[in-house]
């Protein structure tokens, strides 16, 4: 239906402009607002990635206090140096890597299970403390230790470990955190540490195939908008290339070949092609009311000297090749057979030229036996063809016919790209006639800057 409609109705520029504009508005803001959206979709799965590094760290950095703990009051019972305890509460009550943890992980609302394990490691964690305060206890008052933290303090001794001696002391302290029930104890810390990375993971990948799963879509979507946008822009193209581009250069074409317009096209181009096609028509029209007498010779029924001056000061020279024909030895013709003879051979030569030549070529009989032909719409000299036309025409008039002699011309050819306007033109053609005629005549000379004659 829009097709038939484009070539019987046809559609405005004006129309086409406003889709145009309408559809670049609408499809850049569909672009702009998936260039965003994708943005954010991209923005939110690194967010979520970083937040899942953030957890799988905190929950690493609880087992890695634990083990930190385990570490000096181990090296505290073993070497009873000061300074491992004083790490062992720089962690336990400064540092506080566990609580952190913990407490990154609450504020996820998706942790869930992980959180729980996380939490119950803590739990784990912070009742093993309790063993670990009682071997620290013990190795301070073997040592005889002052000055000891409120927490190793206010830890009571059994009445059988406070009778012990300094040296069972320090052993009960070292086997209490090196014993089968105290790596049982951070065993089972590291299980539940374990599977509270392992929910993490979990959580992870459900977490980043949803955002993979809609960051696809996103890039789905943009994929259809990019392709809707290249079939938009083709469509766009093609009716711009069918309602003007292509209308335009067919009237071009057919100005130069003296045609009318085909109306197609968009209305304000059919509207032009009509207006162009009445004034053509006008101008045709003119033309045809013309004095047929006026312009044409009575006897050959070509143009005459005025219709040759009319169209000599009309004609684009450019593309113009001009061609002066002339009667061999006329004279002789008229003496010998006679002037009734004589126009018989004139209205002969008329025909073959009208034979040999376009109609949109223009023939004249400038005076005598001289004619002239303007070969229109040659945009470059055309040798080959014009030689063959004059061979024709010479072959034709070689051989008698009825009461007619058999004659020949000399023609000299010049190209109007080659002359500065028609008077110089007329001059170099008659130069190159002239030169046909001194060449034995029956011939043809193409005019040129550096010999004016050519063998035929």
């Amino acid at each position: 239906m829009f097709i038939k409609k484009l070539k019987t109705e046809g559609v405005s520029l004006r129309t086409i402009q406003v889709f145009l504009i309408v559809g670049v508005i609408l499809v850049s803001a569909v672009v702009i607002f998936s260039t965003f959206h994708l943005s954010g979709s991209f923005r939110d799965l690194t967010e979520t990635s970083e937040k899942q590094i953030e957890l799988r760290k905190a929950a690493r950095e609880l087992m890695d206090a634990s083990d930190y703990l385990t570490e000096n009051v181990q090296r505290f019972t073993v070497h009873g140096e000061r300074r491992f305890m004083d790490n062992y509460f720089e962690e336990a009550f400064k540092s506080k890597r566990r609580e952190d943890a913990v407490a990154i992980m609450a504020k996820e609302s998706a942790s869930g299970k992980a959180l729980q394990e996380l939490q119950s490691a803590m739990s784990d964690s912070l009742h093993l403390m309790n063993r670990e305060y009682y071997a620290m206890r013990l190795v301070t008052e073997a040592l005889g230790s002052k000055d000891v933290p409120a927490e190793i303090a206010a830890v009571e001794l059994s009445a059988a470990d406070s009778a012990k001696s300094a040296d069972e002391k320090l052993r009960l302290a070292s086997e209490m955190v090196h014993d089968d029930a105290y790596y049982a104890e951070k065993d089972r810390i590291r299980t539940e540490m374990r599977a509270s990375l392992d929910a993490l993971e979990a959580m992870a990948y459900d977490v980043d195939e949803s955002a993979i799963n809609s960051l696809r879509k996103e890039m789905i979507f943009v994929r259809v908008i990019v392709l809707i946008a290249m079939f938009g822009t083709f469509v766009m193209v093609w009716l711009i290339s069918r309602l003007g581009i292509h209308p335009l250069l067919n009237a071009v074409d057919r100005i130069r070949a003296d045609n009318t317009i085909p109306e197609a096209g968009a209305n304000e181009f059919r509207y032009l092609a009509r207006a162009y096609n009445k004034m053509y028509d006008a101008y045709r029209s003119s033309l045809e009311r013309l004095n047929f007498k006026a312009s044409h010779d009575e006897l050959t029924g070509v143009y005459n000297r005025s219709g040759y001056d009319l169209l000599f000061s009309s004609i684009d020279l450019a593309s113009t090749c001009m061609l002066l024909f002339d009667v061999d030895n006329f004279k002789g013709v008229n003496d010998t057979c006679g002037h009734k003879t004589g126009d018989k051979v004139l209205v002969r030569l008329a025909e073959a030229l009208r034979g040999n030549f376009r109609a949109d070529d223009y023939i004249c009989r400038i005076g005598g036996d001289e004619f002239v032909v303007f070969m229109s719409h040659s945009p470059e000299r055309q040798d080959k063809l014009i030689a063959d036309k004059i061979d024709s025409i010479n072959a034709e008039l070689g051989t008698a016919c009825g009461d007619i002699p058999a004659v020949s011309v000399s023609v000299g050819v010049a190209h109007g790209s080659a002359a500065s306007g028609a008077e110089d033109l007329f001059k170099k053609t008659d130069a190159a006639m002239y030169e046909s005629k001194l060449r034995g005549k029956k011939t043809y000379t193409f005019y040129s800057e550096s010999t004016v004659g050519r063998e035929q």
